[in-house]
C-alpha cells in the first residue's frame, strides 16, 4: 500500500495536482512523527493569522511543513488546519480550509492557538484581526490590536500528529459538525507555494533519529526561517524581535487547550472523521501540522 501511495503522489506531481487538498484515495502505513517543539516567530504583518507546522507525505517519506503566518484570503475568515486520520488501516490526510470560524481539525494540538478543540488565537472585531498576545506572538512595533486572554490556555504536552489508535481519539462535537456545512475556501497560492517549497527540501525531511527539521517556522511564505529555539537561521545569530517577550505564551504542543469553547471554532465538511471514511484525502502530497504555543507539537504557546 505504501509503494501504492507513493505512485500516486508521485503522478500527481508529474500531472501538476499539487493542491495538498486534492483528494486521493490513497494511504500511508506508517504512522506521521509526532510534532516537534517549536518557538513561534513573531508576526510582523498586521492582519496575517497563523498556520501551524504539519508533516506532509513525499516521495521519501514524511516532511516538516513550518508553521508560517499567512494572509486570509477573506476579512473575517479563519484557517482550520488539515490533519492526518487513521481509517481502515491507513493514514489519510484531511486537508486544511478557511471559513468564518475553525472547525474540526482531528483534535490535534497544534499549538499557538489550536489545543485540538476550537481556536483562541484572536478575534475578527470591526474588519480588523484582534490578536490574542496569550497565544500568539507579535511584533508590538508593528501590530497595535491585541488583548491577552489566558484563561483559554491549558498546557497537555501532547505531540501526536493524528487521529486515530496510538494517537488522538477525539470526535467532532455538535458544533463542529454545523460548521461542517458552512462556506469554506481552499488553501491560498502563497500556502501551496510554501507546501511545495517544505517537501522539496531534504533538510526538512523526518530522520531516523527524530531530529528536529532544520526550518520549523517561518515569518511569512518565503519570510524568515527560524529553528525550533525561535532563532531566525536567515542571519547569523539573529534573534526574533519579541521572542519569548511574552512568557505566559502557552508551549505549542504543551499546548493550550481551549478551557472555553469559542463559537468561532467549528467544524468543516470533507474533514470530519466520519466523512474522512467514506471520502479519503491524499496524503498531503506532502503534508500534515506547530508551535512554541501550539505549533507542530511543542513550544511554548
Amino acid at each position: 500500500m505504501k509503494k501504492l501511495a507513493i505512485l500516486i503522489i508521485a503522478l500527481s506531481s508529474f500531472l501538476g495536482i499539487a493542491n495538498i487538498n486534492a483528494q486521493v484515495a490513497a494511504s500511508i502505513e506508517i504512522a506521521p512523527p509526532e510534532l516537534p517543539v517549536y518557538a513561534q516567530p513573531p508576526c510582523n504583518n498586521d492582519g496575517y493569522l497563523w498556520s501551524p507546522g504539519y508533516w506532509a507525505y513525499g516521495s521519501d517519506g514524511y516532511y516538516w511543513v513550518p508553521g508560517v503566518w499567512v494572509a486570509p484570503p477573506e476579512v473575517g475568515f479563519l484557517w482550520t488546519p488539515g490533519y492526518w486520520g487513521f481509517v481502515n488501516g491507513g493514514y489519510f490526510w484531511n486537508g486544511g480550509y478557511w471559513g468564518e470560524s475553525v472547525g474540526y481539525y482531528g483534535g490535534v494540538c497544534y499549538g499557538y492557538g489550536y489545543g485540538g478543540d476550537g481556536f483562541y488565537g484572536g478575534r475578527w472585531q470591526g474588519g480588523r484581526f484582534q490578536y490574542n498576545t496569550a497565544a500568539w506572538h507579535v511584533n508590538s512595533g508593528v501590530v497595535h490590536n491585541t488583548y491577552v486572554d489566558r484563561t483559554v490556555i491549558n498546557n497537555t504536552g501532547a505531540r501526536s500528529s493524528f487521529n486515530g489508535p496510538g494517537g488522538v481519539t477525539r470526535q467532532p462535537n455538535t458544533r463542529e459538525q454545523a460548521s461542517a456545512k458552512e462556506d469554506h475556501r481552499p488553501i491560498t497560492s502563497a500556502q501551496q507555494t510554501h507546501h511545495q517549497s517544505a517537501i522539496t527540501n531534504k533538510n526538512q525531511k523526518a530522520s531516523a533519529d527524530h531530529s528536529t527539521p532544520t526550518t520549523t517556522a517561518r515569518t511569512k511564505v518565503g519570510g524568515d526561517r527560524y529553528n525550533s529555539a525561535g532563532h531566525s537561521i536567515s542571519t547569523i545569530h539573529s534573534t526574533p524581535a519579541n521572542h519569548l517577550a511574552n512568557p505566559t505564551h502557552a508551549s505549542a504542543p504543551q499546548q493550550q487547550r481551549t478551557a472555553q469553547q469559542r463559537p468561532a471554532a467549528q467544524q468543516q465538511h470533507s474533514n470530519l472523521p466520519m466523512q474522512r471514511q467514506s471520502q479519503p484525502t491524499r496524503a498531503p502530497s506532502g503534508g500534515g501540522g506547530g508551535g512554541q504555543h501550539g505549533g507542530g507539537g511543542g513550544g511554548k504557546h
